[in-house]
Protein backbone atom coordinates (compact mmCIF):
# COMPACT_ATOMS: atom_id res chain seq x y z
CA UNK A 1 0.00 0.00 0.00
CA UNK A 2 1.33 3.16 -1.05
CA UNK A 3 1.44 6.52 1.71
CA UNK A 4 1.14 9.76 0.46
CA UNK A 5 0.65 12.87 2.42
CA UNK A 6 -1.67 15.28 1.94
CA UNK A 7 -1.09 19.00 3.06
CA UNK A 8 -4.22 20.83 4.07
CA UNK A 9 -6.35 17.53 4.13
CA UNK A 10 -9.44 19.65 5.83
CA UNK A 11 -9.70 22.52 3.28
CA UNK A 12 -12.36 22.30 0.27
CA UNK A 13 -9.89 20.46 -2.15
CA UNK A 14 -7.87 18.81 0.25
CA UNK A 15 -10.49 16.85 2.28
CA UNK A 16 -11.82 15.23 -1.39
CA UNK A 17 -8.34 14.23 -2.49
CA UNK A 18 -7.98 12.24 1.26
CA UNK A 19 -11.20 10.88 0.43
CA UNK A 20 -10.46 9.73 -3.14
CA UNK A 21 -7.00 8.62 -2.49
CA UNK A 22 -8.54 6.35 0.82
CA UNK A 23 -11.07 4.72 -1.49
CA UNK A 24 -8.45 3.87 -3.49
CA UNK A 25 -6.76 2.15 -0.68
CA UNK A 26 -3.58 4.49 -0.22
CA UNK A 27 -2.47 5.26 3.31
CA UNK A 28 -3.08 8.48 3.70
CA UNK A 29 -1.60 11.04 6.06
CA UNK A 30 -3.71 14.22 6.83
CA UNK A 31 -1.73 17.29 7.27
CA UNK A 32 -3.45 20.14 8.97
CA UNK A 33 -3.33 22.64 11.75
CA UNK A 34 -5.47 20.78 14.09
CA UNK A 35 -5.59 17.52 13.32
CA UNK A 36 -8.73 16.70 15.38
CA UNK A 37 -10.65 18.34 12.49
CA UNK A 38 -9.91 15.50 10.47
CA UNK A 39 -12.71 12.85 9.61
CA UNK A 40 -12.01 10.08 11.20
CA UNK A 41 -11.45 7.55 8.24
CA UNK A 42 -10.05 3.96 7.47
CA UNK A 43 -6.89 3.99 5.75
CA UNK A 44 -6.42 7.51 7.62
CA UNK A 45 -4.08 9.20 10.33
CA UNK A 46 -3.86 12.96 10.96
CA UNK A 47 -1.30 15.37 11.83
CA UNK A 48 -0.92 18.93 13.40
CA UNK A 49 1.28 20.51 11.28
CA UNK A 50 2.62 24.47 11.05
CA UNK A 51 3.83 24.59 7.70
CA UNK A 52 6.21 27.02 7.84
CA UNK A 53 7.97 25.41 10.21
CA UNK A 54 10.26 23.05 7.79
CA UNK A 55 11.52 21.00 9.92
CA UNK A 56 8.78 19.65 11.66
CA UNK A 57 6.76 19.31 8.34
CA UNK A 58 10.24 17.48 7.12
CA UNK A 59 10.15 15.59 10.05
CA UNK A 60 6.08 14.70 9.28
CA UNK A 61 6.80 13.76 5.69
CA UNK A 62 8.96 11.18 5.81
CA UNK A 63 8.33 7.43 4.86
CA UNK A 64 6.17 8.88 2.36
CA UNK A 65 5.97 7.20 -0.73
CA UNK A 66 4.26 11.19 -2.16
CA UNK A 67 3.35 14.45 -1.25
CA UNK A 68 0.20 15.96 -2.50
CA UNK A 69 -0.27 19.66 -1.47
CA UNK A 70 -3.88 21.46 -0.92
CA UNK A 71 -2.52 24.45 0.82
CA UNK A 72 -4.33 27.56 0.92
CA UNK A 73 -3.70 30.39 3.02
CA UNK A 74 -7.22 31.64 3.08
CA UNK A 75 -9.04 33.46 0.69
CA UNK A 76 -9.90 36.14 3.08
CA UNK A 77 -6.96 36.30 4.85
CA UNK A 78 -5.56 40.30 4.09
CA UNK A 79 -1.40 39.01 3.85
CA UNK A 80 -3.07 35.93 1.68
CA UNK A 81 -0.18 36.87 -0.98
CA UNK A 82 2.98 36.72 1.23
CA UNK A 83 1.59 33.79 3.33
CA UNK A 84 0.49 31.76 0.11
CA UNK A 85 3.64 32.33 -1.64
CA UNK A 86 5.87 31.74 1.72
CA UNK A 87 4.05 28.54 2.87
CA UNK A 88 4.51 27.08 -0.56
CA UNK A 89 8.04 27.81 -0.73
CA UNK A 90 8.33 26.21 2.65
CA UNK A 91 6.77 23.03 2.30
CA UNK A 92 8.72 22.31 -1.12
CA UNK A 93 11.74 22.69 0.79
CA UNK A 94 10.48 20.23 3.75
CA UNK A 95 9.59 17.85 1.13
CA UNK A 96 13.05 17.85 -0.35
CA UNK A 97 14.51 17.57 3.63
CA UNK A 98 11.82 14.37 3.73
CA UNK A 99 13.39 12.56 1.21
CA UNK A 100 10.26 12.33 -1.01
CA UNK A 101 10.67 12.91 -4.31
CA UNK A 102 7.26 13.04 -5.66
CA UNK A 103 5.43 16.06 -4.85
CA UNK A 104 1.94 17.69 -6.65
CA UNK A 105 0.80 21.35 -5.78
CA UNK A 106 -2.82 22.10 -6.42
CA UNK A 107 -2.36 26.17 -7.53
CA UNK A 108 -4.99 28.01 -9.59
CA UNK A 109 -6.17 28.77 -13.03
CA UNK A 110 -5.33 32.78 -12.94
CA UNK A 111 -1.79 31.41 -14.24
CA UNK A 112 -3.21 29.95 -17.71
CA UNK A 113 -3.17 31.63 -20.98
CA UNK A 114 -5.89 32.84 -22.77
CA UNK A 115 -5.76 32.56 -26.72
CA UNK A 116 -4.00 35.99 -27.08
CA UNK A 117 -1.34 34.60 -24.62
CA UNK A 118 -1.86 36.72 -21.68
CA UNK A 119 -2.69 34.93 -18.37
CA UNK A 120 -5.94 34.99 -16.74
CA UNK A 121 -4.77 36.58 -13.86
CA UNK A 122 -4.03 39.59 -15.63
CA UNK A 123 -6.89 40.05 -17.91
CA UNK A 124 -9.52 42.97 -17.33
CA UNK A 125 -12.23 41.44 -16.31
CA UNK A 126 -10.59 38.74 -13.22
CA UNK A 127 -12.11 40.00 -10.03
CA UNK A 128 -9.96 42.05 -7.92
CA UNK A 129 -10.65 39.46 -4.32
CA UNK A 130 -9.17 36.72 -6.35
CA UNK A 131 -6.15 38.70 -7.32
CA UNK A 132 -3.38 38.12 -4.37
CA UNK A 133 -4.24 34.33 -4.19
CA UNK A 134 -4.12 33.90 -7.93
CA UNK A 135 -0.55 36.22 -8.16
CA UNK A 136 1.08 33.92 -5.36
CA UNK A 137 0.01 31.13 -6.50
CA UNK A 138 1.50 32.17 -10.52
CA UNK A 139 4.54 33.58 -9.16
CA UNK A 140 5.10 30.01 -6.79
CA UNK A 141 4.69 28.50 -10.58
CA UNK A 142 7.60 29.92 -12.03
CA UNK A 143 9.49 29.16 -8.65
CA UNK A 144 8.98 25.77 -8.47
CA UNK A 145 9.65 25.55 -12.27
CA UNK A 146 13.41 26.26 -10.84
CA UNK A 147 13.59 22.61 -8.99
CA UNK A 148 15.27 20.22 -10.50
CA UNK A 149 15.48 17.80 -7.38
CA UNK A 150 11.94 16.94 -6.94
CA UNK A 151 9.86 15.27 -9.52
CA UNK A 152 6.99 18.05 -9.15
CA UNK A 153 3.53 18.74 -10.99
CA UNK A 154 1.59 21.64 -10.47
CA UNK A 155 -1.71 21.36 -11.15
CA UNK A 156 -4.21 24.47 -12.41
CA UNK A 157 -7.77 23.62 -11.98
CA UNK A 158 -10.51 24.27 -14.22
CA UNK A 159 -11.90 27.88 -14.13
CA UNK A 160 -14.89 26.89 -12.77
CA UNK A 161 -13.82 25.17 -9.78
CA UNK A 162 -15.74 26.24 -6.77
CA UNK A 163 -18.10 25.92 -4.41
CA UNK A 164 -21.25 26.66 -6.87
CA UNK A 165 -19.74 23.65 -8.96
CA UNK A 166 -19.47 20.95 -6.12
CA UNK A 167 -21.29 17.70 -7.77
CA UNK A 168 -20.85 13.71 -8.42
CA UNK A 169 -17.80 12.40 -9.49
CA UNK A 170 -18.15 11.42 -12.94
CA UNK A 171 -14.29 10.08 -13.12
CA UNK A 172 -14.23 11.59 -17.18
CA UNK A 173 -12.21 15.00 -17.61
CA UNK A 174 -9.74 16.64 -20.39
CA UNK A 175 -6.20 17.90 -20.21
CA UNK A 176 -3.96 20.75 -21.15
CA UNK A 177 -0.70 22.29 -20.33
CA UNK A 178 -0.70 26.21 -20.79
CA UNK A 179 -4.83 26.82 -22.14
CA UNK A 180 -7.76 25.97 -20.50
CA UNK A 181 -9.49 22.93 -21.60
CA UNK A 182 -13.46 24.24 -22.64
CA UNK A 183 -16.71 22.19 -22.98
CA UNK A 184 -19.39 23.20 -26.33
CA UNK A 185 -20.48 26.22 -24.16
CA UNK A 186 -17.34 27.88 -23.26
CA UNK A 187 -17.13 26.67 -20.36
CA UNK A 188 -14.18 25.31 -17.85
CA UNK A 189 -15.97 23.26 -15.29
CA UNK A 190 -14.85 20.68 -13.23
CA UNK A 191 -16.41 19.04 -9.84
CA UNK A 192 -14.12 19.34 -6.88
CA UNK A 193 -13.93 15.51 -6.79
CA UNK A 194 -13.28 15.30 -10.06
CA UNK A 195 -10.22 17.39 -9.13
CA UNK A 196 -9.32 15.20 -6.61
CA UNK A 197 -9.67 11.89 -9.53
CA UNK A 198 -7.48 13.66 -11.43
CA UNK A 199 -4.58 14.54 -8.85
CA UNK A 200 -4.82 10.65 -7.66
CA UNK A 201 -4.50 9.39 -11.46
CA UNK A 202 -1.56 11.79 -12.06
CA UNK A 203 0.13 9.96 -8.82
CA UNK A 204 -0.17 6.86 -10.55
CA UNK A 205 0.47 7.75 -14.12
CA UNK A 206 3.15 10.35 -13.83
CA UNK A 207 2.13 11.90 -17.33
CA UNK A 208 2.96 15.30 -16.07
CA UNK A 209 6.67 15.05 -14.31
CA UNK A 210 7.89 18.74 -13.91
CA UNK A 211 4.92 20.79 -15.88
CA UNK A 212 2.28 22.25 -14.89
CA UNK A 213 -1.35 20.99 -16.49
CA UNK A 214 -5.14 22.03 -16.24
CA UNK A 215 -7.92 19.47 -16.65
CA UNK A 216 -11.65 20.06 -16.91
CA UNK A 217 -14.85 18.61 -18.42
Amino acid sequence: MKKVAVIGATGFVGSKIVNELAERGYAVEALVRDASKVESKENVTAKSVDVNNTEELAEALKGNDAVISAFNAGWTNPNLYNDFLNGSINIEKAVEKSGVKRLIVVGGAGSLYTPDNVQIVDTPDFPEAYKPGATAARDYLNKIKENNTLDWTFFSPAIEMNQANVGERTGKYRTSLETPVFDENGRSRLSVEDVAVVLADELEQNNHIRERFTAAY
